[in-house]
C-alpha cells in the first residue's frame, strides 16, 4: 500500500526523494516523510497530507543536505494520518530510521515487550516497533542486527533502514511486500515500484522473500538469514519513461482510458499467429484439461469482476464448472481444492496480499495455479505454476482501466485456447472469434471518438446522489465494475444488481430522479431488459441505456442511449466497459474529485 524509496550515491538526496515519491503517491497519500544522513546526523522531516506539503517544508529539497536517505508515502493502516504516525520512524535514541510497507501482525506483543524493557513510543503505528527493535537488539553489526529483528517480525513487510553509525549503507528487507533494488553507476536505489526510479535506471534486482540487501554507492550485496551471501539476479526493465507521465492529459486515468486500444492490441496481437492462439510458454494439454473438474477464479476488487465475466465465458466455451471467489474469502472458507482443480489468479500488481495468500493455499492443496498479472517478476507471478502477462504498461491512476481491459483480453485468449484444446469449438467459430478479437482495438477507438456524448450526459447528472447499474448475464457481471468505478472516483453511492432481481427488493430504492445505468448489449436478453427499464421508469428513474445499434428499441424506453459497435456477444464487455469508465471519469471531473488519487484508496493492496 505505502510507497518506499531510498538512495545512496553522490547526488543531493532530498530533491531526488521528493521527485521519486511523486511517482509512488498512488500507493498512499495521507502523509509523507524522509530521513536523510548528513555525515553523522540523521535528519527526519515528515508530515500529514500530500507530498506537496512535505516538499514545501523542505523547500523542494533544499532544506536538508546529504547523499543517503529514505522516503515514504503512506496509506494508513495502524494509527490515523498524522505527523507523528508518518514514516520514517526513529528508534528512541535516533540511531535507526525505518520506512515500512505492510503490516506487522504481532506488533502489540512486540510493543508490550519493548515497553516493559523501557522503550517509549511516540506513534500508534505497528511500524515504530521495527525501529525500536533495531535499537534494542543492536550488536554493532548492522546485518546481524537486522537479521535478529527480522526473526521477531510476523506479517508482511518491505523495509528501508538507515543507521547513524553506518552512514555509507542502506538496508532493504522484504517479506510478502514488493521491493526492488535499482542498480546505477556510483549510486543505487530501493523502491516499491520501478516508476520511482525508471528515470535513473532500468537495471534492477527483484528482492525475494526473506532476502536482505546491503546497498553502498558502489556495491550491492544480498544475504539470507544465515548471513550467507546470495547470487544477484540482475534484469533490465523494458519501459518507456513517457508511459509514467501524463503527456498533456489532465489526469492519468483519462490517459489510461485513451491508451486502451493500444494496450489491448499489444496484449492480443503477438499471441495470435497464423490464426492460432499461442500463450507464451504455457502448455495446458488436452489430457490435463479433460481431467480438471473445476476452475476457480480468484481476485480482489476489479480483478474479481474480471473473474465474474470470465465465469460466463469459460462455462460457455469449455462446459466446465467455474467458481469465482473474492480472494480474501477464498482462503478462509476451507475451499474444496485438489489436483483436479485449476486456479486462475488475477492481479494487476501481482502483489495483492489476499490473492497471493490464496495462491499459496491453492498450491499447498495440490491445485495448478495460472496467474494473470501485469508486473513481470511479481510475487504472484513467481509463485504460480503458469503466468500470462497483460502488457498494459504502468497504470498510475488508482482506479484501474487499461489493466482491467487487458486482463479481460487474456480471459478471451485463454478461454478460446482451452476450448480449442478440448475440441469444444468448431473451427469456423474459432476463427470468427479470432477475427473479432483482432478488431477490438479499432472498435474501442470508435467508441472513444464519441466520448463527448458521455461527457454531455455526465454534465446533466453529476449531482445525483444514488446510481444503480443493472444488466443480465455478461452485462450484469460488467455492471459490477461499472458501479465500482463510479463510486470509487466520484464518491457517489452506487450499486450493481442483476436486472431480474429488481422485483425481489431492490426496486424499493428507486424514486423520482434516481439514475439507472442499464447495460443491454446481450442480444437474447434485450427484450427482458426493456421490461426492467420500464419498471424503473415507472417509478421515476432516469435511465442511461448502453446497447448496440441493432437493438434500437432500447432507445424508446431510455432517456439517453449510447451505442457500441457490433461484435459477438462474448466480447461485448470489452466495448460496453468504455462508456462506463468515461461516465465515472466525467462525473468525478465535474464534481472536482481527485480522480487519480481517490480518498482512502491505494493502488497496490499489499496488506490483508
Amino acid at each position: 500500500m505505502c510507497g518506499i524509496l531510498g538512495y545512496i550515491g553522490k547526488e543531493q538526496v532530498a530533491p531526488l526523494l521528493l521527485k521519486g515519491l511523486e511517482k509512488l503517491e498512488y500507493r498512499g497519500y495521507d502523509s509523507a516523510g524522509v530521513a536523510i544522513l548528513d555525515g553523522e546526523r540523521l535528519n527526519v522531516t515528515k508530515t500529514k497530507g500530500r507530498l506537496k506539503v512535505l516538499s514545501e517544508l523542505l523547500k523542494q529539497g533544499k532544506e536538508i543536505q546529504g547523499t543517503v536517505g529514505i522516503g515514504h508515502t503512506r496509506w494508513a493502516t495502524h494509527g490515523e494520518p498524522s505527523d507523528v504516525n508518518s514514516h520514517p520512524h526513529l528508534s528512541e535514541s535516533g540511531k535507526f530510521a525505518v520506512v515500512h510497507n505492510g503490516i506487522i501482525e504481532n506488533y502489540l506483543h512486540l510493543r508490550d515487550f519493548l515497553a516493559d524493557n523501557g522503550k517509549k513510543f511516540l506513534s500508534e503505528t505497528d511500524s515504530e516497533v521495527i525501529a525500536q527493535l533495531l535499537e534494542y537488539y543492536d550488536t554493532g553489526d548492522l546485518l546481524e542486527t537486522v537479521i535478529k529483528v527480522k526473526e521477531k517480525l510476523e506479517g508482511s513487510y518491505a523495509l528501508g533502514i538507515i543507521c547513524r553509525d553506518n552512514p555509507d549503507r542502506i538496508v532493504a528487507v522484504r517479506k510478502d511486500s514488493p521491493l526492488i533494488i535499482g542498480v546505477g553507476r556510483g549510486e543505487n536505489f530501493i523502491a516499491s515500484d520501478i516508476t520511482a526510479i525508471v528515470s535513473k535506471t532500468k537495471t534492477i534486482i527483484r528482492l525475494k522473500d526473506g532476502e536482505i540487501a546491503i546497498l553502498e554507492a558502489e556495491n550491492i550485496k544480498l544475504y539470507d538469514k544465515h548471513k550467507t551471501e546470495l547470487k544477484k539476479d540482475i534484469s533490465t526493465i523494458d519501459w518507456n519513461i513517457s508511459e509514467a507521465k501524463k503527456e498533456g492529459y489532465e489526469h492519468f486515468m483519462f490517459k489510461e482510458i485513451m491508451e486502451q486500444p493500444k494496450v489491448i492490441g499489444d496484449t492480443i496481437s503477438p499471441r495470435i499467429r497464423d490464426e492460432e492462439i499461442i500463450l507464451d510458454k504455457i502448455n495446458l494439454s488436452k489430457e490435463y484439461l479433460e481431467n480438471i473438474n473445476k476452475i476457480y477464479i480468484i481476485g480482489c476488487g476489479s480483478a474479481f469482476h474480471v473473474g465474474c465475466i470470465a465465469k460466463y465465458i469459460f462455462e460457455k466455451l469449455l462446459r466446465k464448472s467455474v467458481e469465482v471467489d473474492i480472494a480474501s474469502e477464498f482462503r478462509y472458507r476451507d475451499p474444496i481444492v485438489n489436483k483436479d482443480v485449476l486456479v486462475i489468479a488475477i492481479s494487476q500488481s501481482g502483489e495483492t496480499a489476499d490473492t497471493l495468500a490464496a495462491v499459496r493455499e491453492s498450491r499447498k492443496l495440490g491445485a495448478r495455479v495460472l496467474s494473470i498479472v501485469n508486473v513481470v517478476g511479481s510475487s504472484i507471478a513467481n509463485e504460480s505454476d503458469d503466468v500470462i502477462y497483460t502488457w498494459a504498461g504502468p497504470e498510475i491512476a488508482v482506479a484501474t482501466t487499461k489493466a482491467f481491459s487487458t486482463q479481460l483480453a487474456i480471459v478471451y485468449l485463454l478461454a478460446l485456447y482451452m476450448s480449442k484444446k478440448l475440441g469444444k469449438i468448431e473451427n469456423k467459430d474459432y476463427f470468427e472469434y479470432i477475427a473479432e478479437l483482432l478488431s477490438l482495438s479499432s472498435k474501442i477507438e470508435t467508441i472513444l471518438k464519441e466520448k463527448e456524448n458521455i461527457r454531455e450526459f455526465a454534465l446533466d447528472h453529476y449531482s445525483t446522489e444514488d446510481v444503480f447499474f443493472i444488466g443480465r448475464n455478461l452485462d450484469y457481471a460488467l455492471s459490477l465494475e461499472g458501479s465500482l468505478k463510479f463510486k470509487e472516483i466520484s464518491y457517489i453511492h452506487s450499486e450493481a444488481y442483476a436486472a431480474g432481481e429488481l422485483k425481489h427488493g431492490t426496486i424499493s430504492l428507486i424514486e423520482k430522479g434516481t439514475l439507472v445505468v442499464a447495460i443491454a448489449a446481450q442480444d437474447a436478453l434485450v427484450e427482458k431488459m426493456i421490461s426492467n427499464i420500464k419498471e424503473v421508469k415507472a417509478r421515476g428513474a432516469r435511465v442511461l441505456g448502453i446497447t448496440t445499434q441493432k437493438n434500437a428499441d432500447i432507445k424508446k424506453v431510455c432517456d439517453f442511449t449510447f451505442c457500441i459497435p457490433e461484435i459477438c456477444n462474448l466480447l461485448k464487455p470489452s466495448l460496453t466497459l468504455i462508456p462506463l469508465q468515461l461516465l465515472a471519469y466525467y462525473v468525478a471531473s465535474e464534481r472536482g474529485c481527485d480522480i487519480d488519487k481517490p480518498r482512502n484508496l491505494a493502488k497496490s493492496v499489499t496488506v490483508e
